[in-house]
C-alpha cells in the first residue's frame, strides 16, 4: 500500500505549495558548501598534515554538515506540498510518475542556447544531489530499524527528482519544451512533471540490497540508454544523446518536432526514473523492464499482477 503525498492537481509558479521556505533552504546549502569545505580539508591533510586540531575541525565539519543537511531537507520537504491530498496507489501502477506534455510552438534555435539558461538550474542542482545522497544515506539507516522512510525527507528527494527532470525536459534531455523551468522542489504547472508514491512501509532487510545489488541490471541498461558508463579510451555517444541530437537537428530545419522521437525520449526518461527512484531507496517493487513511451505513464490496468511482466 502507498500513498502520494504530493497530490495530483497542479499549481501554479505563486501558490503557497510552489513556494519553498527559504531558511530551510539556506540550512541545506549551508551544510552542503559546509561539507564541500570540509572535504577539501581532509583532502589537503594529506598532503599538507594539519595536525590533529586540523583534522578535528575537519570531522567536527563534516558532523554540522550533515546534521544541517537533514534539518534542511526535513524543513523543505515538510514545506512542498502543504495539505495536499493522500490518494492510495492503485494495483497497475508504478510508484514513479512522470509526465512531459511537447510543446507545439518550439522554437528552431532557442535549443542553441540552452546550455547557458540552465547553468543556473545546473549549480543548484549539483548541491541539491549531494544532499539527495545524504538524505538517501540517512533515510537507510531509518528504514533499516524503522521500515519507513521519514515523510519530509521523502518529499525533498521527490523534490529533487522532480526539479532535476523539468530541466531535462526543457533541455538536453527533451528539449520538449521552451518555457523556462521554475526554481522549485514542488509541483507547479509547468509541462513536465513528476511524482512518486509514498510507501507506508519498506521490507528492513531489502535496503542493503536494492542500491548495489538488486538494482544492477537496471542501472547496466539505464547507463547503456543514457551514457552514463563511457570507455576511457573511446568517445561514445548515448542512444538518449543521439535522438536529442536528431531532434534539435530537424527542429532546425523544418520548425517540427518528430513524436516518433519524443515518444521514445520519454520512454527512456521513464525507465530512468524508475530504476533512480528504486535505488535511492524510495520503493520497493522492481522496475520493470520495459520502455513505456509517450507523455504519460500508462493507465493502470486493475487487473494486472503488482508483479511487473
Amino acid at each position: 500500500m502507498s500513498t502520494s503525498l504530493s497530490g495530483n492537481s497542479p499549481r501554479g509558479p505563486d501558490s503557497p505549495a510552489a513556494r519553498m521556505p527559504a531558511l530551510p533552504m539556506a540550512v541545506l546549502m549551508v551544510g552542503v558548501l559546509l561539507g564541500l569545505a570540509a572535504a577539501g580539508l581532509l583532502s589537503a591533510y594529506r598532503s599538507f598534515p594539519l595536525g590533529r586540531d586540523g583534522l578535528t575541525t575537519s570531522l567536527l565539519m563534516i558532523g554540522a554538515s550533515l546534521l544541517l543537511i537533514i534539518l534542511g531537507a526535513a524543513g523543505l520537504g515538510r514545506g512542498i506540498a502543504p495539505g495536499a491530498s493522500q490518494e492510495a496507489d492503485r494495483v497497475g501502477n508504478e510508484p514513479s510518475q512522470i509526465s512531459g506534455h511537447l510543446d507545439p510552438g518550439l522554437s528552431r534555435w532557442l535549443w542553441l542556447v540552452k546550455w547557458i539558461l540552465v547553468i543556473p538550474h545546473y549549480i543548484i542542482l549539483a548541491l541539491l544531489w549531494i544532499a539527495f545522497l545524504v538524505v538517501t544515506v540517512a533515510a537507510g539507516f531509518a528504514i533499516l530499524f524503522t521500515g519507513r522512510y521519514p515523510a519530509s525527507l521523502f518529499q525533498f528527494t521527490v523534490g529533487v527528482l522532480r526539479w532535476n527532470w523539468r530541466v531535462s525536459f526543457y533541455a538536453y534531455g527533451v528539449l520538449g519544451t521552451d518555457r523556462y523551468p521554475p526554481f522549485t522542489l514542488a509541483r507547479s504547472d509547468y509541462p513536465a512533471e513528476l511524482d512518486v508514491a509514498y510507501p507506508v512501509k519498506l521490507s528492513h532487510w531489502k535496503v542493503l540490497f536494492k542500491s548495489w545489488l538488486f538494482a544492477l541490471p537496471q542501472l547496466l541498461i539505464v547507463a547503456a540508454l543514457s551514457g552514463s558508463l563511457t570507455s576511457s579510451s573511446t568517445a561514445s555517444i548515448s542512444l538518449l544523446s543521439l535522438l536529442v541530437c536528431f531532434a534539435a537537428v530537424i527542429l532546425l530545419f523544418t520548425g517540427v518536432y518528430r513524436l516518433g522521437i519524443f515518444d521514445l525520449l520519454m520512454g527512456i526518461n521513464r525507465w530512468t526514473v524508475r530504476t533512480v527512484t528504486y535505488a535511492a531507496l524510495m520503493s520497493d517493487k522492481y522496475p520493470p523492464f520495459r520502455l513505456d513511451q509517450g507523455p504519460l505513464d500508462p493507465a493502470p490496468n486493475p487487473a494486472a499482477s503488482p508483479t511487473p511482466a
